[in-house]
């Protein structure tokens, strides 16, 4: 069950990444509250190099970057990025133009919580987030009732959380199949000679392994075909060439601040 407004947030639990003031969103609390245009609209994923994926976004999301498995919830995430704090598709505070922008960062300042005391999810937003103002140009409700902008919002946060039930039923088949191996990005540099440096570890993850893949059973690989999982599957295995763009962005750009 889900609702668009709440009275208080005694009963909410969870923690979201970006997230930093999280209100469920009331009449009493926002109703002076509009949206603005901001010129750094993306500036809250900017300190960030990973950023959680749904399964469905993994063949768009293949085209930008790196799609991996993180935790050990097998968390799929994109790569945006070879140190913690930094995002290479994020300068800023705005995007690539070329690069997807995962649904995750785009639902953002929403999000559902969930309400334990009643059991449902609660519409919330970031408080924190800088295009919330009083008197903004989109205004959160329009008289007593949330505004078709809220109600944008509210349907697109619904589709997310159907799309997140998606991705852990996608992650419990790979699991359950012994699908996932642990892997490692490596990056090797040239030295002045043009001899190959020391090999230095970029990152260690958990991907689908190739070889496991091929020795499934053929029935278990036609379930995989029939329920869509497997085009997932290559999409994710295909999207690990990426690393290789990842580095020469960060090359890039080391070069430029060099310069």
């Amino acid at each position: 069950m889900t609702d668009t407004t709440a009275q208080n947030a005694g009963g909410l639990s969870g923690n979201v990444l970006f997230y930093s003031q999280p209100e469920p969103l009331s009449i009493e609390a926002h109703g002076k509250l509009g949206v603005k245009v901001v010129d750094k609209p993306y500036a809250f994923i900017g300190q960030t190099n990973i950023v959680p994926l749904t399964v469905t976004e993994f063949a768009p999301a293949a085209l930008s970057y790196p799609v991996i498995f993180v935790g050990d919830s097998k968390q799929p995430v994109v790569a945006m990025g070879l140190n913690a704090n930094d995002n290479l598709f994020v300068t800023d505070g705005e995007f690539r133009s070329d690069a997807y922008i995962p649904a995750y960062a785009r639902r953002y300042p929403f999000v559902y919580a969930n309400d334990d005391a009643q059991q449902r999810m609660i519409l919330c937003i970031d408080r924190a987030a800088p295009y919330f103002v009083e008197g903004g140009d989109t205004p959160l409700f329009e008289g007593t009732e949330p505004s078709a902008y809220v109600k944008n919002a509210m349907e697109f946060c619904n589709n997310f959380e159907q799309e997140r039930l998606r991705t852990e039923s996608f992650v419990k088949i790979l699991t359950d199949l012994d699908l996932f191996e642990v892997k490692e990005a490596n990056f090797t540099p040239r030295n002045a000679d043009g001899t190959p440096g020391q090999t230095q570890k970029l990152a260690e993850y958990f991907a689908v392994s190739e070889d496991k893949l091929k020795a499934l059973p053929a029935d278990k690989l036609v379930e995989l075909r029939d329920n869509g999982a497997l085009g997932q599957i290559y999409a994710h295995l295909v999207s690990l060439a990426g690393w290789d763009r990842l580095i020469a962005l960060a090359l890039t750009r080391q070069a430029a601040a060099n310069a």
